[in-house]
């Protein structure tokens, strides 16, 4: 065991980064939940203050709680942020100098990811912006003119033992770039975070790992992300998707609604197989068994065998994987133990337990928190945080293993805008801005098309409403492109699922053309003959013709109605009156948006009845104390919202 670091103050941390990097500080903090937010204010207003000094800050997704926007929104949102993060949560000050485009001259933060859409309208942010592979952080960092200062981070401590717990992802990989390119060792500052579940795997160091350790830090609320309401068509590409899936294969997923309904359906199949198939065959108009890739790739049946999680990111979705008896298929990290499990051989003894789910970093709700620090015995032994480098591409020495452990590889990645030709945006839009960030998914598809079985799988909405008109998210072509066309495999979209793998430019646009809206299929299809790519005698079928909002949510409703897709299947963060408000409010933003006067003044003249309306308008503080004109005004268009159930607009 190495000798103990020091435990500093805050402020000692401070002094000994400044000491460390002198006129020039380059620091590294980690992406996501692992940012110690106080250091890193404290170091910023140092900077900030002192002209003579420069900074620069490498790092990835930083989070931020939302800023309201308007009065109803304020008068929501302000009660439930307090309650959700905390009333004195510690919001990271470069984040808001970003987003207003005040950050000094003195200061530059290079992030390789935003939170989505953080990052849009700064200006400074975009320029500021490297676009990279998750897996080539370490890399980029190491080969930096000047020299890596500092890296900060979170930790987890248990006596002489901590762990990296959320980020054992680029730290770790950064200082083996920096040693086998023999550069100084920069100083490493673990903030001991007393909430912070302690995970092993690579994530588990010794305390001498670290220059210093900082306790005094009063502990910041974890930055846990509300949990995702799920809607009809995301409940549809979660069905879709689920079928593609096979027992006995690996999974990789990402957050959000869609994931959140993938999961959902996969927990459906596994413990409701029979509402499950009525419900798809709802969907699909047909058995889905007959699906020829339903039946080469993926399957219908309860998990016999269950899945491996292997995901640089672990979330909720993995936790109730679990919990359903689903994620419980285990690899080794011996070549010829998990060749003689795979060929149905006693293994080799002596051998560990095995792991169920590697992963490098983790974010996610205040269950899914609570869920890892209680995790014990095969539960816990059998998480594995890890460096990105290890789970998310094939290569240093591991590619037989890894191959023989994620056989039936499924990488669910979500997608912003998809060609008919097979190409994805996912990270920017056309002018160049970038509304997120490359991340991993690089790496997800390149390793479906090098894994035996292995299938990339892009879930995107069809359509979305932007300044108050509906459009496409598939396009003919679009000015940006993620994930090339010669990259092209499967998507799913509430309408359907494409297999485009090995497949014509003519087919490839027919199968992108069968799961868009109706509302664009004509046009789409009329661009593809302008181009060639379908034949001038070429008519939509009349099958497409039913790709709508309307018919889908008459397809699922049955089952809507039986309680199989809830608003929030995973549970809620909201209260009961605050669910309630939600689509009424959800209402009145978009007939805003849409300039949909008439509807509004009817709300506004004629608000009716609505069960538990003085509750939702007691809530906003627009209850009969409403004092002012424009309080009883927006009294009156929640209540008549309230009153018309949140009708779509």
């Amino acid at each position: 065991m190495t000798a103990q670091p020091p435990s500093i103050s805050t402020d000692d941390a401070v002094e000994r980064i400044l000491a460390r990097g002198g006129a020039h500080l380059a620091v590294a903090a980690p992406l996501g939940l692992g940012k110690p937010n106080r250091l890193l204010n404290a170091l910023y207003r140092r900077v900030k203050a002192d002209p003579a000094r420069r900074l620069t800050l490498f790092t990835a997704l930083s989070l931020d709680p939302p800023a309201p926007a308007g009065e109803l929104q304020r008068r929501f949102m302000q009660p439930f942020l307090e309650r959700h993060f905390g009333a004195h949560y510690p919001r990271l000050d470069y984040v808001d100098d970003l987003r207003a485009d005040r950050l000094p001259a003195n200061v530059r933060v290079e992030e390789f990811y935003f939170q989505s859409g953080a990052m849009l309208h700064s200006a400074q942010a975009q320029r500021a912006y490297a676009s990279m592979n998750y897996t080539q952080v370490a890399r980029d960092l190491a080969d930096l003119d000047e020299p890596l200062h500092a890296i900060v981070q979170f930790v987890a401590r248990r006596g002489a033992r901590c762990s990296l717990s959320c980020n054992p992802d680029v730290t770790l990989d950064v200082l083996d770039a920096l040693a086998a390119r023999g550069r100084p060792r920069p100083l490493v500052v673990g903030v001991v975070h007393p909430d912070l579940p302690f995970l092993g795997g690579d994530a588990d160091v010794d305390a001498g790992f670290f220059d210093a350790l900082v306790e005094d830090d009063p502990a910041q609320p974890l930055f846990a992300l509300p949990r995702a309401a799920v809607a009809s068509a995301e409940y549809a590409i979660g069905l879709h998707a689920s079928a593609l899936v096979r027992d006995g294969g690996t999974l990789q997923i990402g957050i959000g609604a869609l994931s959140d309904a993938v999961v959902h359906a996969l927990v459906l199949r596994h413990r409701a197989n029979a509402d499950y198939r009525a419900a798809l065959g709802a969907l699909r108009g047909g058995d889905p068994s007959d699906d020829p890739l339903v039946r080469r790739c993926g399957g219908l049946a309860p998990f016999a065998r269950g899945l491996y999680g292997a995901s640089e990111m672990v979330m909720d979705g993995f936790m109730h994987l679990r919990r359903a008896g689903i994620l419980v298929r285990t690899v080794h990290d011996d070549l010829e133990v998990q060749q003689a499990l795979d060929a149905g051989r006693a293994a080799p003894a002596p051998h560990d337990g095995g792991h169920y789910l590697k992963g490098a970093f983790f974010l996610g709700s205040k269950p899914f928190y609570d869920w890892l620090r209680s995790l014990e015995g095969e539960d816990y032994d059998g998480l594995r945080m890890c460096r990105v480098s290890d789970v998310n591409q094939l290569y240093g020495g591991r590619e037989r293993l890894d191959a023989a452990q994620r056989r039936e590889a499924r990488f669910f990645n979500t997608c912003m805008i998809a060609t008919l030709l097979g190409a994805a945006a996912s990270d920017a839009l056309e002018d160049g801005r970038v509304v997120s960030g490359v991340g991993g998914q690089y790496n997800f598809v390149a390793m479906a098309h090098a894994l035996d079985g292995g299938r990339s799988v892009l879930l995107l909405r069809a359509t979305r409403e932007s300044g108050g008109r509906v459009e496409s998210n598939i396009r003919w072509r679009y000015g940006h492109a993620t994930i090339p066309r010669h990259l092209r495999d499967v998507y799913v979209t509430e309408y359907g699922v494409a297999d485009l793998r090995g497949r014509s430019d003519e087919a490839c646009a027919r199968a992108m053309l069968a799961i868009s809206d109706a509302r664009f299929v004509d046009a789409l299809a009329a661009e593809a003959i302008r181009a060639g790519k379908l034949p001038r005698d070429f008519r939509v079928p009349d099958a497409w013709r039913r790709n709508t909002p309307e018919a889908l949510a008459a397809r699922l409703a049955p089952f809507a109605a039986r309680g199989l897709f809830p608003a929030f299947p995973f549970g809620s963060d909201f209260t009961a009156v605050e669910e309630r408000l939600l689509p009424a409010l959800l209402w009145l933003g978009r007939a805003v948006e849409r300039r949909r006067w008439p509807a509004l003044l009817g709300a506004l003249l004629a608000p009716g009845r609505a069960d538990g309306a003085e509750a939702c308008l007691a809530r906003l503080q627009l209850g009969p104390g409403a004092r002012t004109w424009r309080e009883r005004l927006l009294g009156r268009l929640v209540r008549g919202a309230l009153a018309r159930g949140a009708a779509a607009v």
